[in-house]
Order: C-alpha cells, then structure tokens, then sequence
C-alpha cells in the first residue's frame, strides 16, 4: 500500500536517485541538502513522496505563488513529478496528485492545474469560501 507523506532530510538519497531517472543525472548532493534545509520549513514549498514498504516510489513538489494579476490570489505550481519506473502505472503518480490537490486546497486561494487521470488529461480549478 502506498502512503504519502512529507519528505524527510532521511529521504534526500532516495530523493536523489528519482531525480537521476527525472533528469539522467544526479543532482548534486551538497546542494540539494542545502536547498532543502532553505525550504523545509517554508510553508510555501510542499515536497511529499509517496512510499510502499519504506521505499521512496515517487515524489512532487508544490509551491504556492502569489499571483499579481486580477484578484491577486495565490497559485500552485506542481513541479518534479516523478515516480520510480518500478512503480510506474501503479497509480502512484495519481496518489501524489491528490493529495497535492488536497494539501493546495487547504493552503491557497486558487488552485489550477492540469494532470494526467487514467487515458485523458482533468483540468482542476479551485476557489476557496
């Protein structure tokens, strides 16, 4: 079963090898600790992993933007969405979506993304009472 869950300073090596499948490399392992000591407790920046069996099988990360245009209300962007190819078509990509969904709609104004659900693309657009 897969659980979902904030990623920890425990998971950065796991975390680093899903980037290594994202981007064919691996990122640099001062830097990226670094950059999560930055964002770790800014509640603007969301990184969640979804593990099976204490193994690290996909992870995104959200950041809520303010947005200047209009109503100036707030926005998620999802970015470095990636599951292990192990645990691809295993729903777990479609788990992290919903509850980025979830965490977005307890955290921002607007929220609006599109992402992939089953054969077609859903377009998720939010506003909160």
């Amino acid at each position: 079963m897969i659980s979902i869950r904030k990623i920890g300073r425990e998971d950065l090596p796991e975390l680093n090898g899903l980037y290594e499948e994202l981007t064919g490399h691996k990122s640099n392992e001062a830097k990226l600790a670094s950059v999560f000591e930055s964002v770790e407790y800014n509640d603007n920046y969301i990184l969640l992993g979804a593990f099976q069996d204490d193994i690290l099988a996909g992870s995104l990360m959200g950041i809520i933007c303010q947005d200047f245009v209009g109503e100036c209300k707030s926005f998620m962007v999802i970015e470095n969405v990636v599951v292990a190819s192990r645990f691809r078509r295993q729903g777990v990509g479609r788990v992290l979506m919903q509850e980025i969904e979830r965490a977005a709609r307890e955290k921002i104004v607007l929220i609006s993304f599109l992402y992939r659900a089953g054969s077609g693309r859903r377009r998720i657009s939010s506003t909160k009472s």
